[in-house]
């Protein structure tokens, strides 16, 4: 009978312990969710800030590596981006993406410029609501866009027409294959390689045709080319997928002979040049472009003033061991 009353009197003493370190260890996280209601929010604890990243094309490489450097950026530095595109080109629907953007009040928008007036006025609109723009691979000059961020596209044009015209001695008879008629940095571009070969002698563009950034439209329109102008011996690419659709379109004509240079830095670029059916390619930084565009809106959010523009400088991508050769 002792020892059971001896049990029941331990058994109460242990209840009560636990009654008191429960209300202890109640008291103190109270005090604690306090403490932190009265201390400042670390910079982790932020919200994101949230960015919307409006691509040419969804899933071009190009815009897939561009994506990557932003969101690399971003991660660091309290953004989010969501990245947003048509599945093809289509300047129109770019335009309503932006406009949808634009309603859903993000932080900022990366955009590529069109170059319509249309867009000019959605990026006002942005501007006018606290939105800030930053144009990236093509610009929007007449807008009130922030910046541009990206490649200066006459002066990539204007390196393309020397490197064709060192390697193709002998062959100055050319064919072009762009983008997009419509796209603005495919234009200026042009406009530089135009340039570059006016005053040599025995360069002559003959045909100039768009693939509207498909490598199936490259190789249809280079095998039609270069059968309707046999005089042709060096085709020219301006997009990313224009080079590699170019061999098909090469193979297709039975045209082996035919020096193929192109643009950008992708798989089936570096396998033509290692197999020796490219000769080089003008070489733009996506993933620098995509982090830089990042950094500068960083800064803007600082309060710090941004430049007109920010170049991303070129390289070529050749047969020297695919080392590229930094551009001056």
């Amino acid at each position: 009978m002792r020892n059971r009353s001896w049990t029941l009197g331990l058994l109460g003493l242990f209840l009560v312990f636990c009654y008191v370190m429960l209300q202890f260890l109640l008291s103190t996280a109270h005090i604690g969710q306090l403490v932190g209601q009265m201390e400042p929010r670390s910079e982790a604890q932020q919200p994101f800030k949230h960015i919307v990243l409006i691509a040419q094309e969804l899933d071009n490489p190009f815009w897939r590596t561009v994506e990557k450097g932003a969101s690399e950026a971003a991660a660091s530095r309290g953004m989010k981006i969501d990245y947003l595109g048509p599945i093809r080109i289509n300047p129109t629907e770019q335009t309503s993406l932006l406009e949808k953007s634009i309603a859903a009040k993000p932080d900022a928008l990366l955009v590529q410029g069109i170059k319509e007036p249309q867009y000019d006025m959605l990026i006002s609109k942005a501007i006018d609501q606290g939105i800030p723009v930053i144009t990236l691979d093509a610009d929007e000059p007449d807008s009130r866009r922030l910046t541009y961020v990206g490649t200066d596209n006459r002066e990539a044009g204007r390196r393309m027409g020397e490197l064709v015209a060192g390697a193709a001695i002998g062959k100055g008879r050319i064919g072009v294959i762009i983008g997009s008629e419509q796209a603005e940095n495919q234009q200026q571009r042009l406009e530089g390689f135009r340039a570059a070969i006016a005053n040599m002698p025995y360069f002559e563009i003959i045909d100039i045709r768009a693939s509207n950034i498909s490598r199936i439209q490259a190789a249809k329109h280079t095998e039609a080319m270069l059968k309707q102008y046999p005089a042709i011996q060096t085709m020219v690419g301006f997009s990313s997928l224009d080079a590699a659709g170019i061999v098909e379109g090469v193979k297709a004509a039975h045209r082996d002979g035919t020096l193929v240079f192109g643009f950008d830095d992708i798989a089936a670029t570096r396998q033509g040049i290692r197999e020796g059916t490219i000769k080089a390619s003008i070489v733009q930084q996506p993933y620098e472009i995509g982090a830089v565009s990042v950094q500068l809106l960083d800064s803007y959010f600082k309060g710090a003033a941004l430049p007109q523009q920010h170049v991303i400088g070129t390289y070529i991508l050749d047969a020297t061991t695919l080392t590229p050769v930094s551009s001056p």
